[in-house]
């Protein structure tokens, strides 16, 4: 147990607030905290990531803890701030989902849900086929690597030990969640509205045609143009989320760059 006595404790400190708030990280962000990620690959890329990261901190002033008390609230102000980087994009991805779900209710096609392993939970197919799409745009647009630049300048606004978040971050969220929201009406619009035409246009033809089976006819023709607007319009709904990448990161980091609070 010699070793032990030999550990320097404040480079043990440092590395433990700095594999805390990479583990937030690894926990919340698309890519890095997969579901479908095992977790003890999650946890090997954490402590990899810390260790490539902690010598870059070594001139860092940390001031000692001096209880268990004041070290919880060091690795608790740490965690929160890789787990607000994480969080802000998954928010973006939920604007996504959420189209691929307006999608399936309004095309009549909730009934084809599946399970997702990632959320563990009934999902509807377009909410799944939208959020691997967006996943396969995230990395090719090299967003994993911008989340972990920003993982990165946090270390220079916000030093480990400082035990502070930005006063801001919490309206940033909300913001956030609000862009997300009004992601998810755009890429579901196309469709959305196609549907509802097709049911007024099918309205009009009941009220003329009453010995026409309104229903049977209603739900064939709004499956197949739910599955043809969608695949005219995909690249645009792909789009839209394609462009919200990179200012939801901005965002982010500008709030993280803020004063401490």
């Amino acid at each position: 147990m010699d070793w032990l006595a030999q550990l320097d404790m404040d480079k043990f400190l440092l590395f433990t607030l700095v594999l805390t708030r990479v583990s937030g990280l690894t926990v919340t962000a698309p890519i890095y905290g997969s579901q479908e990620v095992p977790m003890q690959v999650r946890a090997l890329l954490a402590f990899a990531l810390a260790v490539l990261i902690v010598p870059t901190q070594w001139d860092v002033p940390l001031a000692y803890p001096g209880t268990m008390l004041n070290y919880l609230v060091f690795v608790g102000a740490e965690l929160l701030v890789g787990l607000c980087l994480g969080l802000g994009i998954t928010i973006l991805f939920s604007g996504i989902q959420l189209a691929g779900t307006v999608i399936g209710e309004v095309g009549g096609l909730m009934v084809a849900n599946i399970l997702d392993p990632s959320a563990g939970e009934q999902v509807s197919l377009f909410s799944r086929l939208l959020h691997l799409l967006a996943l396969v745009v995230f990395v090719s647009i090299g967003g994993h690597r911008m989340v972990m630049a920003g993982l990165l300048d946090t270390f220079q606004s916000i030093p480990p030990g400082s035990a502070a978040i930005p006063v801001s971050m919490a309206h940033t969220l909300v913001a956030l969640l609000t862009q997300s929201f009004v992601l998810g009406i755009r890429a579901a619009a196309p469709v959305v509205v196609a549907i509802l035409l097709s049911t007024l246009v099918m309205g009009l033809i009941g009220r003329t045609m009453p010995q026409l089976n309104i229903l049977a006819v209603g739900f064939g023709l709004n499956s197949m143009l739910t599955f043809g607007v969608l695949a005219i319009a995909l690249g645009a709904g792909v789009m839209v989320f394609q462009d919200q990448v990179e200012p939801t990161i901005t965002m982010l980091l500008d709030a993280l760059h803020e004063p401490l609070g």
